[in-house]
């Protein structure tokens, strides 16, 4: 289950958030959503400060994750909040579809990173915490501007163009951490349950990390060519770019 996806496959929320002038939600839920994506803006400009504040002072981008570890924690599980969103039926997006991606990437984070401190310091883990950092500071503020009708085309350009670049560098890190996570997991028997038990039930977190790897053969190719379609929907033709909404 690619998580990279939470930041690129979430057209549909995106473009339903474009399109608000047809059809959206109330003065009072807009309010709320408005506040809301300006925090999740801020709050992935602070990591991406801490990144570079680490950086310029470590001298080196190893173990920065260390710096923003918080943070990223704290504003990653906050996009739990969508799903909730979808629920409520504020953003007319699937609730299962999104909690499936925003899921995704709260696993990471809590289910492998976290858990397996071994891995913290893996420079796999800077690669996706970077592309996720750029992506969702594109995506909230792309969220921002759609809401208040108000979209700049960089913005919609850059939505729709970095993650050609920004999906692949993701997914690569997160397919290293949770390789690098292997070792560690079959070692220590994280997560699993070993028979007998009172419940007669066994579950091998080492082998459901493997089916996660797989998984992601599959969907990364879709996901990612649908966000190319996507691309070419919305921005059309490449000398269309230097216009201004």
């Amino acid at each position: 289950m690619p998580a990279a996806a939470a930041g690129t496959s979430k057209a549909a929320h995106g473009d339903v958030a474009a399109k608000k002038k047809q059809k959206g939600p109330g003065a009072l839920a807009t309010a709320y959503l408005v506040i809301y994506n300006v925090v999740m803006t801020a709050g992935w400009l602070v990591i991406a400060v801490g990144l570079v504040r680490a950086y310029l002072a470590r001298g080196s981008y190893h173990g920065l994750y260390y710096s923003i570890e918080k943070p990223l924690k704290f504003f990653q599980t906050g996009a739990i909040l969508e799903v909730l969103h979808c629920a409520a039926g504020i953003v007319p997006s699937s609730v299962v579809l999104t909690g499936f991606q925003v899921m995704s990437r709260v696993f990471l984070t809590w289910a492998v990173t976290h858990s397996v401190r071994e891995v913290q310091s893996d420079d796999s883990v800077l690669l996706f915490v970077a592309a996720w950092t750029v992506t969702e500071i594109i995506r909230y503020s792309f969220y921002t501007f759609s809401l208040l009708n108000h979209l700049p085309y960089l913005i919609k350009w850059a939505r729709y163009t970095f993650f050609i670049v920004l999906y692949p560098m993701g997914v690569t890190g997160e397919l290293l951490t949770i390789y690098a996570a292997l070792p560690y997991v079959q070692k220590t028997g994280l997560f699993s349950v070993t028979l007998p038990n009172k419940y007669n039930f066994s579950f091998d977190y080492y082998s459901f990390l493997i089916l996660v790897m797989i998984s992601y053969i599959p969907l990364f190719p879709q996901l990612y060519f649908h966000m190319i379609r996507q691309r070419k929907k919305v921005l059309g033709r490449l000398d269309d770019y230097g216009k201004v909404e």
